[in-house]
């Protein structure tokens, strides 16, 4: 069974970024965008990061500009905007696509663990968010409109987990 576990995507500098390196922990990935009307959202993401990375919490960020260009900056100006901006300390990896032909490996799994409402396959904008268990298995899927704070609830149930066989998630 594929998990999260099994992906290596690239860090900002275009480097692997093995996943399996999260093993254990619960994981929360976002498809990100600096210049989206839910971009506010880092700091909530930044706050849970805060608050549960001593408990196993991982976020990771994947900035996307398939939704109305809203990330058209290269590694250094995507890190530069969510550090200065929102005091981001959370890993934010290299900037992927999430839906169609080029989709990143990661999110093609992702979507077909949750398609989504109705079944559908798709990302329908950025700050999708997927809640990720100790066990690398998709616990739940989260709209974009969903706040980060909505989260802490199913973060707390996910942290408290020892691994094996979760719900259905959101």
């Amino acid at each position: 069974m594929t998990t999260l576990h099994d992906f290596t995507p690239d860090g900002p500098d275009g480097t692997p970024h093995p996943l399996a390196q999260y093993r254990g922990k619960v994981v929360l990935v976002v498809n990100t965008a600096s210049k989206c009307g839910f971009t506010p959202q880092y700091e909530g993401l930044e706050a849970l990061w805060r608050e549960h990375r001593a408990a196993g919490l991982v976020v990771l960020a994947f900035p996307c500009n398939q939704f109305g260009a809203q990330e058209p900056g290269d590694a250094a100006e995507i890190a530069a905007f969510c550090s200065l901006t929102y005091d981001v300390s959370f890993p934010v990896l290299a900037r992927v696509a999430v839906n169609g032909a080029n989709a990143d490996p990661l999110f093609r799994h992702l979507k077909g663990e949750r398609p989504g409402l109705l079944g559908i396959g798709s990302i329908k904008w950025n700050f999708t968010k997927f809640l990720i268990g100790r066990d690398g298995r998709v616990i739940g899927r989260y709209a974009p409109q969903t706040r980060p704070a909505a989260l802490d609830a199913a973060i707390r149930s996910a942290l408290a987990e020892r691994g094996g066989i979760h719900g259905e998630g959101i």
